[in-house]
């Protein structure tokens, strides 16, 4: 499995990828998620020149899962993490959020924070498994109660939504004591 920055030539495959993993959730009777569309290619491409979208290939360079990301108030927030469903559920999207895990603690940062759907298995119960743990009104940041303004305009509340973090476990510089 191979983690790498999205090229230019990606961006309409990433946006293949969202629509394929945006199906599942008209099982759940949420139509309006699966018909939802991708993330457009000038954002895309505003996240890859930033340096913040990542994709997993399957070896052949052909993309099977994305991951951009923005830092919000100090915690590397996961915008969007999407896998593919002929790829799921091998650790794709564990490993991108890994990379990103990774790339936040050398930047300093303290915490992934993402914004998910409560009661989807493979949203926040999955996430929770990964370490991520739901956050009180009270813990929300000014830039999660942002995000969540703009998910409540964009029609998302129509389903339970929440906020969750993971703390980043630091090394230290000096092991000297």
């Amino acid at each position: 499995m191979r983690i790498r920055p999205a090229d230019p030539a990606d961006l309409p495959l990433l946006q293949d990828i969202e629509r394929a993993a945006g199906e599942p959730f008209r099982a759940l009777g949420m139509a309006a998620i699966a018909d939802d569309a991708p993330p457009a290619l000038d954002l895309l491409e505003r996240y890859r020149r930033a340096g913040r979208a990542w994709v997993t290939d399957d070896g052949t360079g052909r993309p099977v899962a994305y991951l951009i990301h923005d830092t919000v108030d100090r915690a590397a927030h996961v915008e969007q993490v999407s896998v593919h469903p002929d790829a799921a559920r091998r650790g794709v999207g564990r490993a991108l959020l890994g990379h990103l895990a990774e790339r936040a603690v050398h930047a300093g940062l303290p915490a992934l924070t993402l914004t998910t759907f409560a009661e989807v298995p493979w949203n926040a119960p999955y996430y929770a498994r990964l370490g991520f743990r739901t956050l009180a009104e009270d813990e929300l940041t000014d830039g999660l109660r942002e995000i969540r303004r703009a998910e409540a305009e964009h029609g998302l509340d129509r389903w339970p939504r929440v906020c969750m973090r993971r703390a980043l476990r630091h090394r230290r510089e000096n092991a000297d004591t």
